[in-house]
């Protein structure tokens, strides 16, 4: 397994991943736009975007990261707002290697914290954060809008 910056040529298996998070599906309507959108993050400065490939070079995870400013700090947040392995391949050390990488990248930028929020039900995830060293600091609000 080896964990490598994000590319351009990840997008169809990232968007396939985040799908199992439940975000909204890529279809041939918003495929265009949402490659560009891809495009535009992972050639973003202010982030970096990470996945894990298998050994015959699949992508079977994927770890966004953003460098977040922060009122009251004077060095960035690092903010992990996905963070996915494929279902089958769980438990087998993916999601802690994506971790490890983020945390190593977001000590190399000067970060003074490494954060991510989680979906109640994902009780097991949680488990795992919290082996990772991570606490649960508090909830997650959120208001649809459109």
């Amino acid at each position: 397994m080896k964990v490598r910056s994000a590319e351009p040529r990840d997008f169809e298996a990232v968007t396939t991943l985040l799908e199992l998070l439940g975000r909204k599906e890529v279809t041939d309507e918003t495929r265009d736009r949402c490659r560009e959108i891809y495009a535009a993050q992972v050639s973003d400065p202010t982030a970096d975007h990470l996945v894990a490939e298998d050994d015959d070079g699949e992508v079977v995870g994927f770890c966004s990261l953003d460098f977040r400013k922060r009122l009251n700090y004077t060095t960035p947040e690092a903010w992990v707002p996905d963070l996915v392995v494929s279902e089958k391949l769980r438990r087998t050390g993916i999601g802690k290697a994506l971790l490890e990488h983020a945390e190593h990248r977001a000590i190399e930028r000067n970060c003074w914290a490494l954060s991510l929020e989680s979906a109640h039900h994902r009780v097991e995830a949680h488990r795992f954060y919290a082996a990772f060293g991570m606490r649960d600091m508090g909830k997650s609000f959120r208001k649809l809008l459109g």
